[in-house]
């Protein structure tokens, strides 16, 4: 089987119009050696499904910066981070914008990720490129870098701005996998993952960091699943590190990397070498409502799948619950509802996803009622 033919049906249906470039005729799983402007200028338009930008942040240090205790700190300080004035940044920014508009097909989207040195800019040419703003997700930094000089408030945080290609654009947003990525709670715009370091973070041959800025995977990690599918293809204009390529590598996502620093390059074509892909059934994400057939809890216990007088109980058993005819869930305490409402009742929360809280003993073990939903699933369309 194919890479795209792992995309799901309904996915490949839906950006039957817009895939317009044959694979064979792009660099997959490269890294491309370059000016990234000059680069995606040799790119077919509207080949890539998703973009994912790490731009310079143009952070215009004044001098060394020192801890107390007198050592330098390791900042950026790379001539790829500065520019002469906030114009020919500008000028920059819009350059390798409009490059991207043109690359993305019209149902995919673009993240860039910036701190406050850059993004109130970079967020105004996104505007007047033609993209249209979805988020601004604020990565809350659990481990961030302190302010030594005690000049200002410690900056903890960096921004993201997810867009759409235009205003009416169809784009993809794995809703239900963000929920369940986030126990079952719709996921906020404000993410706390802790920055890169420890073993994640990449050194050179003199034992010194690979890359200033190099993102945690975690945070690509949840940008990539919450609005691709296995098989897409997601282009870095920045690449770094390999960041991107080597979480698109563990997902089952395609990618292209634009890098033109050879340090860079080198460390990450090994670092992703040795990343090994995600089983192909552990890359399964949630299908979304409209691409599920409506099942009811009712049906199961009609069905005698879950019979009438059954026990549920949350994962950890805090909690249970004895199924009636109706299909409504009776508690001990005397609550009824259904397996959503009593889920949310019994927790003193305002939502509950009962498919995922509520478990039942089955032939292997302790299951989601969910897992008999699916495995009814699969037979009504086997």
């Amino acid at each position: 089987m194919g890479v795209l033919e792992k995309i799901p049906a309904t996915r490949r249906a839906r950006r039957a119009n817009v895939e317009a470039v044959p694979a064979a005729r792009l660099p997959l799983n490269e890294i491309l050696r370059g000016d990234c402007i000059e680069t995606m200028r040799a790119l077919p338009d509207r080949c890539v499904d998703m973009i994912f930008a790490d731009p310079p942040y143009n952070l215009q240090l004044g001098g060394d910066l020192h801890r107390p205790d007198g050592s330098q700190v390791d900042a950026v300080d790379d001539d790829w981070d500065k520019f002469d004035t906030f114009a020919a940044y500008d000028r920059f920014t819009r350059d390798w914008l409009r490059e991207a508009h043109r690359i993305l097909k019209d149902d995919g989207t673009i993240w860039v990720i910036g701190s406050y040195h850059n993004i109130f800019r970079v967020g105004t040419a996104l505007q007047d490129q033609g993209f249209w703003v979805l988020n601004d997700i604020v990565w809350r930094k659990a481990n961030p870098m302190p302010n030594f000089k005690g000049t200002r408030f410690t900056n903890a945080h960096e921004t993201l701005i997810w867009c759409s290609k235009a205003e009416k654009a169809k784009y993809t947003f794995n809703y239900r996998t963000m929920k369940a990525l986030n126990d079952d709670v719709q996921m906020r715009s404000d993410w706390t993952l802790p920055i890169c370091s420890g073993g994640e973070r990449l050194k050179d041959d003199d034992g010194h960091k690979a890359h200033p800025t190099q993102k945690p995977e975690s945070l690509l990690y949840r940008v990539m699943l919450a609005c691709t599918e296995p098989g897409d293809l997601v282009l870095d204009p920045f690449f770094g590190t390999g960041t991107t390529g080597a979480v698109a590598r563990r997902l089952g996502r395609r990618w292209i990397g634009i890098e033109r620093e050879d340090k860079y390059i080198k460390v990450a074509t090994q670092r992703i070498a040795a990343t090994l892909p995600l089983d192909e059934s552990a890359m399964m994400s949630i299908p979304e409502k409209k691409a599920m057939p409506r099942i009811a809890f009712g049906l199961l216990v009609e069905g005698g799948l879950i019979p009438p007088g059954s026990v549920v109980t949350d994962a950890r058993r805090r909690w249970s619950a004895t199924v009636r005819a109706d299909g409504m869930l009776a508690s001990g305490c005397g609550a009824i509802g259904s397996i959503h409402r009593l889920g949310a009742q019994l927790q003193k929360a305002p939502s509950c996803n009962g498919w995922s809280f509520w478990h039942i003993e089955t032939a292997q073990g302790l299951e989601p009622i969910d897992a008999v939903r699916q495995r009814h699933l699969a037979e009504l369309g086997s």
